[in-house]
């Protein structure tokens, strides 16, 4: 929402959904219907269950949010290191 209305939140991915949907807890336990935003699904960025995301919610349905950025994990390697081996 372009407007400046949206209410941004984080929450945690609970479970991948089909067509790119996905439960998300919020902070305060309430489970919201999320679907990925243009720029994440153009740049392929990729979002598992236990991912912490921040969503854009309208004030007016509050049941379903847009996900537009997944946050940094710092304390686990990139997903790309686990899956190289060295010799």
């Amino acid at each position: 929402m372009s407007d400046g209305k949206s209410i941004e939140v984080e929450g945690k991915i609970v479970a991948v959904l089909p067509g790119t949907m996905f439960k998300v807890q919020l902070a305060n336990g309430h489970s919201v219907l999320a679907h990925i935003s243009g720029k994440l699904r153009k740049n392929f960025i990729k979002i598992a269950a236990g991912d912490m995301v921040k969503m854009e919610m309208s004030p007016y349905d509050l049941e379903k949010a847009r996900i537009t950025y997944r946050m940094k994990d710092v304390n686990s390697m990139p997903r790309h290191a686990a899956s190289r081996r060295r010799y």
